[in-house]
């Protein structure tokens, strides 16, 4: 059997899966894409998370969006942080031209343009479907974490949130809890200190000021009503189609604690809410992030646990997380070795650092006797990738060279019109959108104040 063959029947052989299965491409030796060798991954093993990795201008995105497509087509639901802009174009249907349909006949796939169901959201004040969650609902543990405080300010944290649960008084947003605490320092303190001990005023200061940082990046129009429900992600259409939820993040660069506590809140009460379900045919929902560095650059070694322990955990609730960066670096190593699909397009040697990194990269990658891995990762060209998977009994498939598939929607950014007709079109907006004030710890302190004001 000659190399060619060779190569054609370990591909076919290790990519030969029974259920139903994403396609990623088709497999490449020597430059040439190889008929029949279709690279995928069985869908039922989209919970065991992934990572798609390269430099930029390489295709990522578009990667990203192939995969996205197919999931929705298979009635999953979907949400994908979009940073910079240009996902929201999965909405409106594609544009075929002489590239696409070389490369797809190269793939041996039917393409067809066409849009999918989307729902644009924002946690800032950009527009789309608000997503946000109160203070209680965080809870003293997470709340503590995410405000990066050790055990001793953890412990005020904790007491603030027994007494409002004793005296019935609701924390909804950013705003309540600093009233609550101010006034458990103040005007409170001998009520406080009677039925829950003494709160240490260096404590509060710095609860107060960690407040403010996160006030700073945006965080206050995240707390706060209505809170939004996660079964709401799984929603399909009448056709059958899982909808992709389009996170609007073009501003959050920024804004990185806000990203990072926005995606702890998610992943946790996705993971309290959805019932257990092990590895079923379709996954319930899948999470994309993209940017990923920016969770992990700016998160605390607690912070990072608790997020490294919800991803080993949630795949139980048929949900898997991909992460999207330039270097499979950026992502830590306790999180990486949780991810079963890497998908890894070109990287660029400029610095004696950047080629360590792609080495450290290639040693990544399972063994093959058809590529030179190192090598292959500098040279690789816009839309190829290298790829691995888990195949249905979570034995790693082999290393596949692979031309990836071309999106069916439109792959560039919605006007600003269009943005305005997919907001008309949605059902959640009109849920989630309108703002309530309900009374609140905030407005129940200030009125006892008030009243002790008069006596």
């Amino acid at each position: 059997m000659d190399r060619s063959e060779q190569f054609k029947q370990t591909i076919f052989n290790g990519y030969d899966f029974q259920g139903d299965s994403i396609i990623l491409g088709t497999a490449i030796l020597d430059g040439n894409a190889i008929p029949q060798t279709h690279v995928k991954v069985p869908l039922r093993m989209m919970n065991r998370h992934g990572l798609v990795a390269g430099a930029t201008g390489t295709g990522k995105t578009k990667t990203l969006q192939g995969i996205v497509e197919q999931l929705s087509d298979f009635g999953v639901g979907v949400i994908i942080m979009d940073i910079k802009g240009d996902v929201s174009g999965i909405a409106m249907q594609g544009t075929a031209n002489a590239k696409i349909d070389e490369r797809m006949q190269k793939i041996g796939k039917e393409w067809k343009a066409k849009g999918y169901p989307v729902e644009l959201m924002s946690i800032s004040n950009e527009s789309g479907v608000k997503l946000r969650a109160t203070v209680s609902e965080f809870g003293p543990v997470l709340f503590s974490k995410i405000l990066e405080l050790n055990d001793i300010q953890e412990g005020v944290v904790s007491l603030v949130f027994k007494y409002c649960d004793d005296k019935q008084l609701a924390l909804l947003d950013l705003k309540d809890f600093r009233k609550t605490l101010n006034y458990l320092t103040s005007e409170g303190k001998a009520e406080i200190e009677k039925e829950y001990g003494q709160i240490s005023t260096a404590s509060a200061g710095t609860i107060l000021r960690k407040i403010i940082e996160i006030e700073e990046q945006g965080a206050d129009s995240f707390f706060g009503e209505k809170s939004f429900d996660v079964n709401d992600l799984t929603r399909i259409n009448d056709r059958g189609q899982g909808y992709v939820n389009i996170l609007r993040l073009t501003n959050i660069q920024s804004k990185p604690k806000l990203f990072s506590t926005f995606m702890l809140c998610l992943l946790a009460e996705i993971y309290n809410t959805f019932p257990e379900q092990g590895d079923k045919e379709n996954p319930k929902l899948v999470i994309i992030i993209d940017e990923a560095h920016l969770i992990f650059n700016e998160a605390s070694k607690t912070l990072l646990e608790q997020i490294t322990t919800i991803i080993k955990l949630i795949r139980s609730k048929g949900v898997g997380i991909f992460f999207c960066t330039q270097l499979p670096t950026d992502i830590p190593t306790g999180v990486l070795s949780q991810l079963g699909l890497k998908v890894q397009h070109a990287l660029r040697a400029f610095t004696a650092n950047d080629r360590k990194a792609i080495k450290l990269t290639s040693e990544n990658y399972p063994l093959t006797d058809f590529y030179k891995t190192e090598d292959l990762l500098t040279n690789l060209g816009i839309g190829e990738a290298i790829i691995t998977a888990l195949n249905e009994k979570g034995i790693p498939a082999p290393l596949a060279h692979t031309l990836l598939v071309a999106p069916q929607s439109r792959m560039d950014i919605l006007s600003t019109d269009e943005i305005i007709a997919v907001n008309m079109q949605s059902s959640l907006i009109k849920k989630y959108n309108e703002t309530m004030e309900r009374e609140s710890a905030y407005e129940i302190l200030n009125k006892k104040l008030e009243e002790s004001a008069k006596l």
